[in-house]
């Protein structure tokens, strides 16, 4: 009978610090009245043959406040730390959700590679690269950027010229680090952490949301890129035609059905790069075999200094391709059929490209103009429609910036 007793009382009591340690308390400055902080679990979508190993640290677990948070920051221009109308930038100012959270539409008239996008930013700073895709990146545990430079596993600890937040967590090891990174860096946002921290922290509106999300109405660089970072890792594309074909849901066209059995056969020679998941991408790093000679300072070889890596940059995903224009890390392509007729005519036989560059001896795949066509067509059934419209990962319609009041 008192073994029985000590059993319940223990696990009354193990149940009371679980239900204590999810309802933190906290005063709210605002009335006095002590709040509790009971965060609700974000559900992603239950999709099959999608990776089941998310890239979540265990420090930013996902939550409904969170993602909400996050949200209104990745649209907010204020997140430059700058208030005036004509210099509000944000993480929407370059990654636009009807490009797929890709790159910003550019001016007609710019010119690949010698110039990539720079109208938007505030001093006209050049990108290194074009940008890639803010689109499930939950499911990516190769590192981010075209050369992997953000990764779980790396060590730099700091030894950048940015102001690295005090958190360890937050050195280039995941996408809470491409968040400030972005911040300060001169070629985006051009800003200051102490700025955007101070600018954000005088929002009222922000208050109850970081005090929803975190337990407090306290803002610093952490709670800002934790907040951000959740809102992107929310961002799934599992809806297109191609996807709906995996789940018995639609049918292909005997076009697209033609572009899937070239895309994942030797013949069409896709697949290496861009197969062995419906995210249509290794994350890997590959020398596509583009050019001749290599002299750019921020390819994969400058991570690895394998010489191997020369000219290699990530495997991009097809996902949402079609509206995801230019293409190549330097925007050199600005249609899919001239990334096709690359592919099937125009590759440069180095001894840096990629082994998996099967056919680079005779210069590509050699398709033909019908089984262009029809390659084409597949990779356009991959667009997520929905995805580009969908509400829950479009601006709020009720988020004011810097030239309204708050």
């Amino acid at each position: 009978m008192k073994t029985a007793r000590l059993l319940l009382f223990c696990s009354t009591l193990f149940f009371g610090l679980a239900i204590f340690n999810a309802c933190q308390q906290d005063v709210n400055p605002s009335t006095g009245e002590t709040e509790f902080y009971l965060p609700t679990p974000y559900e992603f979508p239950d999709m099959d043959y999608f990776p089941r190993n998310l890239n979540i640290p265990s420090d930013n677990p996902m939550t409904v406040e969170g993602v909400k948070l996050g949200r209104y920051l990745f649209y907010d221009g204020r997140l430059s730390g700058r208030t005036h109308p004509d210099s509000l930038m944000s993480c929407s100012s370059c990654h636009n959700q009807e490009k797929g959270f890709d790159f910003a539409p550019v001016e007609a008239d710019q010119v690949y590679p010698k110039g990539l996008p720079s109208a938007t930013y505030p001093e006209g700073k050049q990108t290194s690269h074009t940008g890639m895709a803010l689109v499930n990146l939950v499911y990516n545990h190769k590192g981010y950027l075209w050369n992997g430079f953000v990764h779980e596993d790396n060590e730099l600890l700091g030894s950048s010229s940015y102001q690295v937040p005090a958190d360890s967590s937050f050195h280039y090891q995941n996408i809470e680090s491409l968040v400030w990174m972005s911040i300060a860096a001169p070629h985006e946002m051009n800003g200051s952490i102490e700025q955007t921290v101070k600018t954000i922290a005088g929002i009222d509106s922000y208050k109850p949301m970081f005090r929803d999300a975190f337990g407090s109405e306290e803002v610093n660089i952490d709670r800002i890129s934790k907040a951000i970072a959740q809102f992107v890792r929310s961002i799934v594309s599992y809806r297109s035609k191609f996807h709906q074909y995996m789940r018995e849901e639609a049918e292909l066209t005997a076009l697209e059905t033609r572009g899937m059995e070239l895309f994942f056969s030797e013949e069409g020679d896709c697949f290496h790069c861009h197969g062995g998941s419906v995210l249509m991408t290794t994350n890997l790093f590959y020398n596509n075999a583009k050019d001749k000679s290599f002299f750019d300072s921020k390819d994969r070889f400058a991570i690895t200094a394998d010489v191997k890596d020369k000219g290699a940059y990530r495997a991009p995903s097809l996902i949402n391709a079609a509206v995801r224009s230019p293409y190549m890390h330097d925007g050199r392509y600005t249609s899919l059929d001239e990334v096709i007729d690359f592919y099937s005519d125009g590759l440069v036989d180095t001894q840096n490209a990629h082994p998996l560059m099967k056919q680079v001896k005779r210069g590509g795949v050699r398709l033909n103009k019908d089984d262009k066509v029809a390659l084409k067509a597949f990779v356009l059934s991959l667009t997520d429609y929905d995805l580009l419209s969908d509400p829950q990962y479009s601006r709020p319609e009720d988020l004011r910036d810097g030239s309204k009041s708050n």
